[in-house]
């Protein structure tokens, strides 16, 4: 009997990461794929000033310094000349000048620092989120989250990507299903004969998504690079010995 019931539980503990992936994807929103690349260094050069210029003002990435972004192609007179906040030295973390009292006051809790978001949620989910904006007037900012229900940050893109509104319809199979239109373009998006182009403003938010992976772990661009280079000494290692341990080895065979 014991023996049954440890078999049982045992059976239980193993079920439940899969229940909860489940769950998970029966009630969570559908994401987007990001189109990440961290070796694609003006794609992060453009995703770290969008971060410096916007997201700076209320967020920390306190595990990154600015002299870090040397390793995404950026020299220290560019560093300091375009994305370094003023009275900010090179070396120093990126930490957002915002004091955490003023903020509980004006957010009503403090906005989270970004070192380890994309390794928390997911590049997927940070892409849809900041892609998810949409009016909603019973939100106190005016704006609402398709990926994050409810959310207390203001939509501080709306002038790029315009103005969007969430709709549900229903599918083929009779189940309801929410989708974003959007209502009034921005200055990186188009509304051409009733449809969305939004392929501007998706890359920039693409780039932004990319820099907060790589802020996750700056080391894994150089790994990357490095491992590269490995596998190409490797190979022209390698091969030689392979064709010349093969010639001798058939020598007599006829």
């Amino acid at each position: 009997m014991k023996s049954k019931i440890r078999h049982l539980i045992a059976a239980m503990v193993l079920a439940l990461p899969f229940a909860g992936t489940a769950l998970a994807a029966g009630e969570g929103p559908k994401l987007p794929k990001a189109p990440i690349d961290i070796q694609d260094t003006e794609s992060l050069q453009r995703g770290a000033q969008i971060f410096t210029n916007y997201c700076l003002s209320c967020h920390s990435a306190s595990a990154m310094r600015y002299n870090r972004l040397t390793d995404i192609g950026l020299t220290e007179e560019q560093i300091k000349a375009n994305l370094l906040p003023e009275g900010t030295k090179i070396g120093e973390q990126m930490n957002v000048a915002m004091n955490k009292k003023d903020a509980q006051a004006w957010f009503g809790a403090t906005p989270p620092d970004l070192s380890l978001i994309a390794r928390s949620r997911g590049a997927d989910y940070l892409y849809g989120y900041l892609r998810g904006f949409y009016r909603d007037p019973s939100r106190p900012t005016g704006w609402n989250n398709a990926v994050f229900d409810k959310v207390g940050m203001p939509h501080i893109f709306w002038e790029w990507q315009g103005e969007q509104v969430l709709k549900t319809e229903k599918n083929a199979e009779g189940h309801e299903e929410h989708k974003l239109e959007l209502i009034k373009a921005g200055s990186l998006t188009k509304l051409e004969n009733g449809k969305a182009n939004t392929v501007e403003f998706d890359k920039r938010m693409a780039d932004l998504t990319n820099f907060l992976v790589y802020i996750g772990e700056p080391a894994q661009v150089k790994r990357q690079q490095i491992g590269y280079v490995v596998l190409m000494f490797l190979s022209l290692l390698l091969l030689p010995l392979a064709y010349f341990l093969k010639k001798e080895y058939w020598r007599d065979v006829h």
